[in-house]
């Protein structure tokens, strides 16, 4: 028995029906609600945020698992700093310990892993870490998980118009030749394909600042349940969800 036709064996009742066969090729997350979660819980947020690394860890799996090609997440953006600098300190520290376990396993689950945004301002040892396991994952290849990572979309925009000027200038290109296709080049997803789906969920209903460029045809699914409770479930009801529209990208029905 094929590993799809098994996890259709062991669909539970009222489970959403998904067609694993046909999955969305790029699913992008937005990881939202940790801090809430820990509060209504009288816990602290970075006990949110614990729960939420782990929760990222069980998805990615189940993702690998069920074949799809490309994930990416929202890990931490060009605009947490602002937040108090203990809840930031714990975040990184999550990081560090999640990508030390990834380097260990990455030789056995076969999972490459690529960083987008601006790894300068981390501290030298998670920026070593991050360079590490996207050189090892350079020898896989099975499913990719992208980490946006001291990321935004409009800063990523701004830098790859900034590197296209700057190609101008040293004269290996010309504004003649500037396409989507060629802009996409400069931008942190080089070679990634634009997500099909983007899921956000703990109930905010905006994109904040993810993915800009590349979500211009994504569908989107959105729920209140919040990221630590983020289950498995909730993933197949998205993709349900997704498998039941039709895109257009713009054409009469």
């Amino acid at each position: 028995m094929s590993f799809l036709k098994f996890l259709q064996s062991k669909k539970k009742k009222n489970e959403p029906c998904v067609d694993f066969a046909h999955l969305p090729q790029h699913v992008a997350i937005i990881m939202d609600g940790n801090g809430r979660w820990a509060k209504k819980r009288g816990m602290p947020r970075r006990a949110g945020h614990a729960a939420g690394a782990e929760n990222f860890r069980t998805i990615a799996t189940y993702c690998k698992e069920i074949g799809l090609e490309y994930l990416t997440v929202y890990a931490f953006s060009t605009e947490n700093w602002k937040r108090p600098q203990e809840e930031v300190s714990a975040i990184m520290g999550l990081l560090k310990k999640y990508l030390l376990e990834a380097v260990s396993s990455m030789e056995r689950d076969k999972v490459k892993m690529k960083f987008f945004g601006d790894l300068s301002p981390l501290d030298p040892e998670l920026r070593g870490l991050c360079e590490r396991t996207e050189e090892i994952s350079k020898r896989y290849d099975g499913v990719q998980v992208n980490i946006c990572l001291n990321y935004g979309g409009r800063d990523e925009i701004l830098r790859g118009a900034k590197n296209f000027a700057d190609a101008c200038l040293n004269k290996e290109t010309s504004p003649g030749f500037l396409d989507e296709e060629t802009f996409g080049e400069y931008l942190f997803s080089k070679g990634v394909p634009d997500p099909d789906l983007i899921i956000r969920p703990s109930g905010e209903v905006r994109l904040s600042n993810f993915l800009l460029w590349q979500s211009a045809y994504a569908e989107f699914y959105f729920t209140d349940v919040l990221w630590p409770d983020f289950s498995k479930e909730e993933l197949l009801r998205a993709l349900a969800d997704y498998q039941s529209r039709s895109r257009r990208f713009g054409g009469a029905e």
